[in-house]
């Protein structure tokens, strides 16, 4: 992996800009879900989540991504109407509190994307890339709100039996399926200066096809488009902690499972060199030590 110089450009929202490449953005993660793999259940309640969002805010959050339903491998769907219900009480509630938060609306699901924008969410991040629902491009072109485009490999229910990836394959198919996403944005009526794309780090890419990601992320800059990275607490760099642990036990080889709490320095490691590699927003649980990190990467970065 080389350092690679992010390009500056605007991130035209619907009724703000952010800029981008001149520091990393922190998106702080907030799961209004009972069953998300890291943190399902604990901000379930519409209180519980108003209040972890404005500590991410006060930690240095620069922008807070609400989700209502879990894409775990195994998760079950919600219909929009479900979805709805956990998140916009928690939209329409932490507006009041902080009027100038940048929000996001983590969804796949059209109608939930127009209720959410419509309650003052500024991007809708759609981890299918446009692909599980057909309205989703016209509607995020209606909307005229910030666009992340992420990039998924089948369907949680489908990750479990997912036959692996040759190494050399993952990239490029990364890069071709969120070409293909972009192409749609576009043809919907979605100005470029809308759309960032996330490789989608564990979606559909098992264990060891992440690292080949994540060691030639830069090479996704050439679609033209800022990058957004979330390795945050992924089952892939537990995965490998859990072979160095099992190398150290004793001789035994039995690799133990890492709890999530305890994946944190991992993810700095991996939210680091994905900052170095050309992430301008990084997606994260922890916010304090993702903006610390973040400023010493950008530090690299502006010595180039």
């Amino acid at each position: 992996m080389a350092f690679a110089r992010r390009p500056r450009s605007t991130w035209q929202l619907r009724t703000r800009a952010l800029s981008l490449g001149e520091r990393t953005l922190i998106m702080g993660v907030l799961n209004v879900t009972p069953d998300s793999f890291s943190d399902g259940g604990q901000f379930l309640e519409p209180d519980a989540a108003v209040q972890h969002a404005l500590s991410m805010l006060d930690q240095g959050a620069d922008l807070i991504d609400i989700g209502g339903e879990s894409t775990r491998p195994g998760s079950t769907p919600l219909t929009s109407q479900q979805e709805q219900d956990r998140v916009l009480p928690v939209v329409e509630a932490l507006l009041r509190e902080r009027p100038q938060s940048v929000l996001s609306i983590d969804t796949y699901q059209a109608a939930t994307a127009r209720a959410a924008v419509s309650a003052g969410c500024a991007i809708v991040n759609d981890v299918s890339g446009f692909q599980w629902d057909p309205e989703m491009a016209s509607a995020c072109a209606q909307l005229q709100c910030g666009v992340v485009l992420m990039h998924t490999r089948g369907r949680p229910s489908e990750w479990r039996t997912q036959p692996r990836l040759p190494q050399q394959e993952v990239v490029p198919l990364v890069r071709s399926g969120l070409a293909e996403s972009l192409e749609t944005a576009i043809a919907a009526g979605i100005d470029r200066e809308r759309i960032v794309l996330d490789p989608g780090f564990g979606f559909g890419k098992a264990f060891d096809n992440n690292y080949p990601l994540l060691a030639h992320l830069d090479e996704l800059l050439s679609l033209g488009q800022p990058l957004l990275a979330g390795v945050s607490r992924k089952s892939f760099l537990a995965r490998t902690l859990s072979e160095i642990g099992a190398k150290g036990a004793g001789g035994s080889g039995r690799a133990a499972e890492i709890p999530v709490g305890d994946r944190g320095h991992a993810t700095l490691a991996a939210t680091t060199a994905a900052i170095l590699a050309g992430a301008s927003i990084v997606r994260v649980h922890d916010v304090r030590p993702a903006v610390e990190a973040a400023s010493i990467a950008d530090a690299i970065l502006s010595a180039l």
